[in-house]
């Protein structure tokens, strides 16, 4: 689910920051962003702005606002009350919404239970159904034309998934995904850059009217700390300016339609002109690994792969030896948080180069390496691994993420995730959400010093130093004793990761339509910048979690890592360097991941 999101303190900055220049540069922001030390505190409300337009200010210098505000209007009095994605869209997919939209079970939050007043819904998407979205429901589609149709409530901030099979007229499964929201239109991107650029707010802080194409990340979702994005749900993103060394975040919320929240965020010193290669292959990448399966046999180990339109690279049917050992795995989300103190960044997915709202795609499609033996490697085996990268990485608010699954010749695999920089700032915090289902009814425990404790309900587990001599956290294991020990990263595994420091969450699998809680590609599933377990996959255990006996599992894993960028020391960074004469891109990876190991 490729949409990175904002979260953040809304409060102007007023102040410099230690490293900023004394004074102003040339037609640059006339004021920088505050650097707070730990102790000090925002000095007003930061959900609020000083002196904040209303949605009819911004409307009154933003034509694409007051025109959707129209629309808005006109889609409530409609039957059904629906604003349809009109735009760019082929009859197919025009077909396809009108025939979600005749389905009882989308048509379900169109109207307040109590009152039926029409509640406020959209047509984000209409996308052809990729691999990634099938299960045994929507099965049909392997070989019939599908299309997915995303519609967004924005009264209940709800997203509703609808897969439609052309052929038979039909929808086939409708998924509501509670406190999530889909991959925003193109319309409401140039809206929210429109609002951002036109806003006074932002001429003020900034010193100018800056040029709205000039925004990067605005189709980033973002939660805002302490804001009506993060206490009512709103649905917000952040369109950023990048100026010389500074970035200017502006946190716009889409529901309401105004300016909630400005930020500074220090990006590093960078050279004016970026590396210049770039080979996409969009085309040849989606038709090879985005629409069609792809499988691998090899040293024992057999997998299917595809490339997701927002969970990243995911592989399937996984064995080794003929035996079952994963039902899939993925990343699902990246939450990359800045600030330890106010809280605000993205939340972002990676995916296909197309039909994508992400700002982070595949770069070239997967590739297949071998992993040599030796003293300062995990073992011998095999990797497959696929990078996602923004087109002017690694310039400032441009980022590159990679997957690697590991397989050793032993039966030992590892899924693992990697930052490469350099993001929207030198204090950002980058937490993956990996996703893992396992295909047998499994047992899980935790090392508790003393013994392994099997877990009966779904539930989580924070970062924690207790492992077995063996440096073992977890144990998956079978009626028969038969699993795996989950070894996560501790700097151990000859990558130069500092560790994991992960959250871990384990949920009963569902596989039927509507409740298969991410098996197929998921949208955005949690804020970009909470510090605690609230990560995402806990909306699957809470408010009630289900036993876990005689089910098979799903496993997420959220890593938390800290960039740096101190020469000699960095970490999650990228730079752009001169060397003969051209500038070249250098990066600094974090790489995350558990290593899974055979119970002997």
């Amino acid at each position: 689910m490729l949409a990175l999101a904002s979260c953040g303190d809304s409060s102007t900055p007023t102040s410099s920051p230690a490293t900023a220049p004394t004074d102003a540069v040339a037609a640059g922001p006339t004021r920088r962003p505050t650097v707070s030390g730990p102790s000090q505190q925002p000095t007003r409300d930061p959900g609020q702005l000083t002196s904040r337009a209303t949605p009819a200010d911004v409307a009154a210098v933003s034509p694409l606002l007051a025109q959707r505000l129209a629309q808005v209007q006109a889609a409530l009095k409609a039957n059904p009350p629906v604003l349809l994605l009109e735009a760019n869209m082929q009859p197919e997919q025009i077909e396809a919404q009108r025939i979600a939209l005749t389905d009882s079970r989308f048509q379900e939050n169109l109207y307040d239970a109590t009152t039926r007043a029409p509640l406020r819904n959209e047509i984000f998407g209409v996308y052809p159904v990729r691999p990634g979205d099938l299960i045994s429901t929507t099965e049909s589609c392997r070989t019939a034309q599908c299309w997915r149709v995303e519609m967004y409530n924005y009264a209940l901030n709800l997203g509703i998934v609808g897969i439609v099979d052309m052929p038979a007229r039909k929808v086939l499964a409708v998924s509501r995904l509670v406190s999530m929201q889909p991959d925003i239109p193109p319309e409401l991107t140039q809206i929210a850059r429109e609002i951002a650029a036109n806003s006074p707010e932002v001429i003020e802080v900034y010193g100018r009217k800056p040029d709205l194409s000039a925004a990067v990340m605005a189709s980033t979702k973002t939660t805002l700390g302490q804001s009506r994005c993060e206490r009512s749900g709103h649905l917000c993103v952040a369109p950023t300016f990048v100026e010389g060394s500074f970035a200017l975040w502006v946190i716009v919320d889409l529901t309401e339609g105004s300016v909630v929240g400005l930020r500074w965020t220090n990006v590093g010193t960078v050279p004016n002109t970026p590396p210049t290669e770039k080979s996409l292959q969009d085309d040849v990448v989606t038709a090879q690994f985005c629409e069609k399966t792809n499988s691998i046999d090899q040293q024992g180990w057999q997998f299917d792969y595809v490339l997701t339109s927002s969970d990243g690279l995911r592989i399937s049917n996984v064995r080794f030896n003929g035996q079952p050992v994963l039902t899939s795995a993925k990343v699902v989300d990246w939450h990359v948080s800045y600030s330890t103190r106010d809280g605000f960044g993205y939340a972002d997915g990676t995916g296909c180069p197309v039909f994508s709202s992400s700002a982070v795609v595949a770069f070239n499609g997967p590739s297949v390496q071998a992993l040599p033996g030796g003293a300062n490697t995990n073992g011998p085996g095999f990797v497959l691994t696929q990078n996602f990268q923004s087109e002017v990485w690694p310039q400032p608010c441009n980022y590159r993420y990679s997957q690697r699954y590991e397989f050793y010749n032993d039966g030992r695999f590892r899924v693992v995730v990697a930052n490469h920089g350099r993001g929207c700032g030198d204090d950002g915090t980058y937490r993956p959400v990996v996703r893992m289902a396992f295909p047998n009814p499994d047992t899980f425990a935790t090392w508790n010093g003393q013994g392994w404790a099997a877990w009966t309900t779904e539930q989580w587990q924070g970062p924690t130093d207790t492992v077995t001599a063996e440096g073992y956290q977890f144990k998956l294991a079978n009626a028969q004793g038969q699993g795996f020990y989950v070894e996560p990263g501790r700097g151990q595994f000859h990558d130069n990761g500092r560790g994991d420091n992960a959250f871990v969450y384990i949920t009963k699998q569902h596989t039927e339509a509507g409740q298969d809680e991410g098996e197929t590609d998921l949208i955005t599933i949690g804020p970009c910048c909470n510090k605690d377990y609230r990560q995402g996959p806990e909306k699957f255990i809470e408010p009630q979690p289900e036993s876990l006996a005689d089910s098979p599992l799903v496993m997420w894993y959220v890593p938390q890592i800290k960039n740096d960028d101190t020469p000699g020391q960095e970490y999650c960074w990228a730079d752009s360097v001169l060397r003969d004469g051209v500038f070249v891109a250098v990066d600094f990876p974090c790489y995350a991941g558990p290593m899974f190991v055979p119970i002997q």
